[in-house]
């Protein structure tokens, strides 16, 4: 039997995170935590601090205030690059793809296989490779994606948001970030990016999901965290949870108190 969050260790823990923009106090002591196998949806309303928290936590922004923590090591990124290098990737909203490029290409963007012997040394890549890891890595998702050798400028929204989000889990051996997965797709594409979510998970790594559609996250997250003018103000059960308690809680109509303090925390203060 798995042990109960609070019992474990986070895999990735920010603590008391704050950061001000002039007179804007964007996060204020912002605290987030989420284990390995595990989706944990990021919500609050617009301004609630979700864009610059998942930037504090992936090297975009540095903080003025907290630190950042993986398996209860302190750490700090100063760049995507490192957090990349610790097994974090995320899938942006406006995915960061390169539209003449296929599938493949996008998935091995920065980081091709090249060809053995001299014509590795002279710079030609392994086209066959990257499509055959490519391929496998669609099938290992259910992706619908079908064909590697198309420029993703012709494909549709849900198979150009596979094609993101299998790259990033290609890389991402830890935690991966997803911000507005759903955004603008089917009905149809929506579900098969909730079901990648769920395969994801169930490869041991960490999802996060930024999300402002509350069905969505209610579907795929196991746990819930609410933020509200820059912090941390409530965590649900996603299986015990509504619509109406988030929205509650998002907006404040609802007097809820954050319980998802870390173990050492709690013996600190008792």
């Amino acid at each position: 039997m798995t042990a109960p969050p609070e019992t474990r260790t986070p895999l990735l823990e920010a603590r008391g995170l704050s950061r001000r923009f002039g007179s804007v106090q964007a996060l204020d002591q912002a605290d987030f935590d989420v284990h390995a196998g595990e989706v944990v949806a990021l919500i609050g309303d617009n301004g609630a601090g979700k864009s610059t928290m998942v930037k504090a936590m992936t090297g975009n922004l540095d903080i003025d205030d907290g630190e950042l923590l993986m398996d209860g090591r302190r750490v700090h990124f100063e760049t995507p690059h490192d957090a990349s290098d610790a097994g974090i990737e995320v899938v942006h909203q406006d995915l960061a793809l390169a539209p003449h490029l296929d599938p493949a290409g996008n998935m091995f963007l920065g980081r091709e296989i090249v060809r053995g012997g001299i014509l590795g040394k002279l710079g030609f890549l392994d086209n066959r490779a990257m499509q055959a890891e490519a391929k496998r890595a669609f099938q290992d998702l259910g992706s619908a994606v079908r064909r590697v050798d198309v420029p993703i400028g012709e494909m549709s929204g849900g198979q150009r948001q596979s094609v993101a989000i299998a790259r990033s889990v290609s890389w991402a051996s830890k935690v991966l970030f997803l911000d507005e997965p759903t955004a603008a797709l089917g009905v149809v594409q929506t579900q098969n990016v909730l079901d990648m979510i769920k395969r994801v998970r169930d490869k041991g790594v960490a999802v996060v999901l930024i999300s402002h559609s509350m069905p969505h996250v209610l579907e795929v997250a196991d746990r819930i965290q609410v933020l509200r003018l820059g912090r941390r103000v409530a965590t649900f059960d996603g299986r015990d949870a509504s619509v109406e308690q988030l929205v509650g809680a998002m907006t404040g109509a609802i007097e809820v108190h954050d319980r998802s303090r870390t173990t050492d925390e709690s013996k600190g203060q008792a």
